[in-house]
């Protein structure tokens, strides 16, 4: 939410730091779901770098590891 300088001024103080604190818990929560998008990012690269002995030890073929890996960072 956008406030004019003018709103600013006739907003109490109460009410600004309400909206205050909405916005950074809003930006806390976007900068929370880019971390985790970036980190399922890292991890399949790093899966990518596996060697198939390594694959095998935990349970995955390199056609698994392959189709993880192909999946786009943005999506879950």
């Amino acid at each position: 939410m956008t406030l004019e300088f003018g709103e600013i001024l006739a907003t109490p103080r109460n009410a600004l730091c309400l909206k205050l604190r909405e916005t950074a818990r809003r930006g806390r929560r976007l900068l929370a779901a880019i971390e985790c998008r970036l980190e399922k990012r890292r991890s399949r690269r790093k899966l990518s770098d596996l060697t198939d002995d390594e694959l095998r030890d935990i349970g995955l073929t390199r056609a698994q590891a392959t189709a993880e890996t192909s999946k786009s960072w943005f999506w879950f």
